[in-house]
């Protein structure tokens, strides 16, 4: 039993289903909702309450929060006496009373007897099976003047509203729309943070994982190898005579440069593998579930991309060390063994994948 009806316009013909063509103050109705995040979000309780309070001052038995689509009326709270516990909360704008409320907004638009208003003649074959007669609502409009949606109730006798209730009726509304710029408060609050925490760890020159994203990352795949026992691996890369490069073209040009080279390293990838900046020219690579002769034989394909890509001025060559975690001597063996594998691949000429020596490690310790 639909307890939201359809309207018609004096002179306007019925239109079931057709949905609204857009004009430019509809478009930017549509954007103010849509800042709000609203539709289709899960009950709160906050609303419910709302939709029941205001049923209980009007005295009627259906009191409904909605909000309106481009093409439908979309019901965030409603309440119904027993009577009308079986009524479709949710109905195409073409069959609801929102188009009154949009292009009519007064403060208050009470209907007194919906059979007898000049705006629903013809429509009895649509009220007749609710028998619904009195409908009242409180536009529910944002800071820019938009219409959102209403606060409405609905009877099935004809009346109209006491002053007292009508007030009381504008406040819920105003509760309401304190409620949706709370909520759209706190969705820019997470999104800002949620930003604020992925710059945090995120390289802002090469846009890749920064030095505290590695961090992180290699404490979470050291304790997942642990408690899995599955290899992981580990390769400290370094762009060779990078400071000549950058004494030679600029720092603008090593800048450039350093971010063209993360491109390379990222395609060279697996999907699963991890790339952070470590510093300066150096990069880190994370091997997951990757034994030491997988990792060898990965780095050897980095090394080959990017000596065979072309960079602006020159091409480049990298240097590469390479450790596998052993459980016993820890992350930080592990870490101080890729060092040294880079160490050596460098001062034995450079374009080298080496692997660190876990036992020198070790044994200065």
């Amino acid at each position: 039993m639909n307890e939201i009806l359809a309207l018609r316009r004096p002179g306007a013909a019925i239109a079931p289903f057709s949905a609204p063509v857009l004009d430019d103050d509809e478009s930017i109705r549509l954007q103010a909702l849509d800042a709000y995040e609203i539709l289709d979000s899960e009950r709160e309780k906050s609303y419910d309450d709302i939709a029941r309070l205001a049923a209980f001052i009007c005295a009627a038995p259906v009191a409904l929060i909605s909000f309106f689509d481009r093409d439908r009326q979309w019901v965030k709270a409603r309440f119904s006496s027993s009577t009308f516990a079986q009524a479709t909360p949710n109905l195409p704008r073409s069959q609801a009373f929102c188009d009154l409320t949009i292009a009519q907004p007064e403060p208050v638009i009470i209907v007194a007897d919906i059979l007898q208003d000049p705006r629903f003649a013809g429509a009895a074959n649509i009220i007749a099976p609710a028998k619904l007669r009195f409908y009242a609502a409180v536009p529910l409009v944002a800071p820019t003047g938009a219409v959102l949606g209403s606060l409405s109730v609905l009877d099935r006798r004809s009346r109209t509203l006491s002053p007292e209730q009508t007030s009381a009726l504008q406040t819920l509304a105003r509760q309401i729309m304190e409620l949706l710029d709370m909520r759209r408060t706190v969705i820019g609050l997470s999104a800002a943070n949620a930003r604020l925490g992925q710059q945090s760890i995120t390289d802002a020159l090469t846009g890749i994982p920064n030095r505290r994203a590695y961090d992180q990352k290699l404490n979470e795949e050291v304790s997942r190898a642990r408690r899995t026992g599955s290899p992981l691996s580990l390769l400290m890369v370094d762009i060779d005579m990078f400071k000549q490069y950058n004494d030679t073209f600029g720092h603008m040009a090593g800048d450039t440069a350093l971010q063209s080279v993360a491109r390379v390293l990222l395609t060279s990838l697996r999907p699963y593998d991890f790339l952070a900046r470590y510093g300066g020219e150096e990069f880190a690579i994370i091997l997951p579930a990757t034994d030491l002769s997988d990792a060898i034989l990965v780095a050897e394909r980095v090394r080959a991309l990017v000596t065979n890509s072309e960079f602006p001025h020159r091409k480049f060559t990298i240097s590469i060390g390479v450790a596998r975690l052993d459980p016993e001597a820890g992350l930080k063996a592990m870490v101080q063994t890729a060092d040294n594998g880079l160490y050596r691949a460098k001062a034995s000429g450079r374009n080298k994948v080496v692997v660190g020596n876990l036992e020198k490690i070790l044994a200065a310790e």
